[in-house]
């Protein structure tokens, strides 16, 4: 897989493997924009959407999808508002419900 390479103040390159997997993940055909959206539902309705059509991811649609979202936050980190974080946070739980994987209260 080729990696986009960065560069360090000193002009070393640095490979950012993360970002090819977001752009083209083999499990997961994302759809344009899918972690920018402001409604925590469309964001899950869409990775579940992408989940359930995928012939060639190894785990269950609810595991992919979650692991996708999981991976798109831990990738952000510092770099993640409180209020994005707490968008995609709401939207692990819509993911959760939508696959009837709700935590009863």
């Amino acid at each position: 897989m080729k990696t986009i390479a960065h560069k360090k103040k000193r002009g070393t390159p640095i490979n950012r493997w993360s970002a090819q997997v977001m752009a083209r993940s083999n499990a997961l055909d994302l759809e344009e924009g899918v972690f920018s959206r402001d409604d925590p539902r469309k964001i899950a309705q869409s990775l579940k959407r992408s989940a359930d059509r995928s012939s060639r991811r190894k785990s269950t649609p609810f595991h992919s999808a979650m692991s996708m979202l999981n991976f798109h936050i831990n990738r952000s980190g510092r770099n993640l508002s409180a209020s994005r974080r707490s968008v995609l946070n709401r939207a692990k739980d819509e993911l959760r419900r939508l696959y009837g994987r709700a935590k009863a209260s």
